[in-house]
């Protein structure tokens, strides 16, 4: 296990803004979920419960709820860009040339229509991530991510790379999952595993220690 967790990536990645991004959604009668990625590898996770009124909403606009809430909590890093957005409901993909739209699903089309976006099909046992944020929603909204753009570009500036995430508890009435985010310089961290395999550096290492 130690040495998987030492030669895989880290759990969450840093977004890069010049790269495309992938947005998985899903919604249940519990809440909507949706998980951020770029290039397979997981940037951010949301969710959040359904409001009174959204509990009456028919499943596509509610769906089509799940992929609004993405667009808007991660309008930082998408406007501007362009992204792929997958669902498990299948005739999402066919808002974009549909006539027939209550006042509803308007206003959420003309939002998404601010974005270069496509929305693709995905079948609901692939997309078991936002499946399971959709349905086990604690708190109004959990998200493990910071928002705060200028200190991502600072951490990329000092090679600094998250390498675990890891669920604390919330105190008050209601719980929620945050992201405790341990940093270390990667370029570091990179020289000293060379130098660990390198054979004049080691020659060299045991000569100081012996003294010679």
């Amino acid at each position: 296990e130690l040495k998987r967790r030492l030669t895989t990536a880290p759990v969450l990645t840093i977004p890069d803004p010049s790269q495309s991004f992938t947005i998985y959604s899903d919604a249940s009668r519990q809440g909507l979920g949706c998980v951020l990625m770029q290039d397979g590898r997981v940037v951010a996770y949301a969710s959040r419960q359904l409001k009174p009124h959204e509990q009456n909403y028919p499943t596509h606009d509610l769906e089509l709820a799940a992929v609004v809430h993405a667009l808007k909590i991660w309008r930082h890093y998408l406007y501007g860009g362009r992204c792929e957005i997958f669902t498990d409901h299948k005739s999402l993909q066919y808002i974009f040339t549909q006539k027939e739209l209550n006042m509803r699903q308007r206003r959420c089309l003309e939002l998404v229509k601010d974005y270069d976006c496509s929305i693709q099909y995905h079948p609901g046992k692939a997309n078991v991530v936002a499946d399971a944020l959709s349905r086990k929603v604690t708190g109004d909204l959990t998200y493990v991510i910071t928002q705060q753009s200028p200190l991502i570009h600072e951490f990329a500036r000092m090679q600094l790379q998250a390498i675990d995430a890891l669920p604390i508890a919330v105190s008050g009435s209601t719980s929620a999952n945050v992201s405790a985010m341990q940093l270390q310089p990667t370029l570091r961290e990179r020289i000293r595993r060379e130098q660990a395999s390198d054979e004049f550096v080691r020659v060299m290492e045991a000569k100081v220690r012996s003294g010679g």
